[in-house]
């Protein structure tokens, strides 16, 4: 005389089997629904990350991209110069100046307040000529033509809406001064490819 499982029974076994957190989307903390598993092997309900991928393509997990994210920058010039200066830390190889122009504009649909109008801006910023130096370069360059280096919001300095500011990604302004806006600063080539990472810029992309 063979145990024959109720339905309940299945279900509750089923369930026990199935109560790891990985069946959980980590996105609506829901079990899964119409399971969808990225190539980082995390999964989630389709509905949950076709949502969050229109706002970014990223794992919300190992923030691994899928698909190249492009941001919300208004129409502008990233043009780069070199002097023979060299900045604070990184004596003996000259410097890159890269300088960022942006004439005024009205906001797109992408933008907080679409028509409302935005100023014309321009920035300064700079990096060691040396190797790694040349590699930012690139991946500041890949970052600025995505769109991701400079956004429109609210200026942390002056307070002031409907303004062209910098979006996360961080620039050296002056070459001398210290850390916060200048050289030396020994880790901030390491730090700024952090933040291009996490934007989905790398250089094997």
């Amino acid at each position: 005389h063979f145990h024959k499982d109720t339905k309940e029974e299945q279900t509750m076994m089923e369930e026990t089997r199935n109560n790891n957190p990985a069946e959980d989307c980590a996105i609506c903390l829901d079990r899964i629904k119409e399971k969808k598993t990225l190539e980082c092997l995390h999964s989630f309900c389709s509905e949950c990350i076709d949502t969050l991928f229109r706002l970014k393509p990223a794992c919300p997990i190992c923030n691994t991209y899928h698909g190249v994210y492009t941001g919300t920058q208004p129409e502008g010039v990233m043009l780069v110069t070199r002097s023979w200066q060299s900045v604070p830390g990184f004596e003996g190889c000259g410097s890159i100046i890269i300088q960022y122009s942006f004439p005024p504009g009205i906001q797109g649909p992408e933008h907080p307040n679409p028509g409302v109008r935005y100023s014309s801006t321009s920035r300064t910023a700079f990096l060691p000529a040396c190797e790694e130096g040349e590699k930012v370069l690139k991946l500041l360059r890949k970052a600025f033509d995505r769109r991701l280096i400079f956004t429109i919001g609210r200026s942390v300095t002056t307070g002031l809406n409907n303004v062209i500011t910098w979006n996360d990604i961080h620039h050296k302004t002056s070459m001398e001064g210290g850390p916060h806006f200048g050289y030396p600063d020994p880790d901030y080539l390491s730090r700024v490819q952090e933040e291009l990472r996490l934007k989905g810029v790398t250089e094997d992309d």
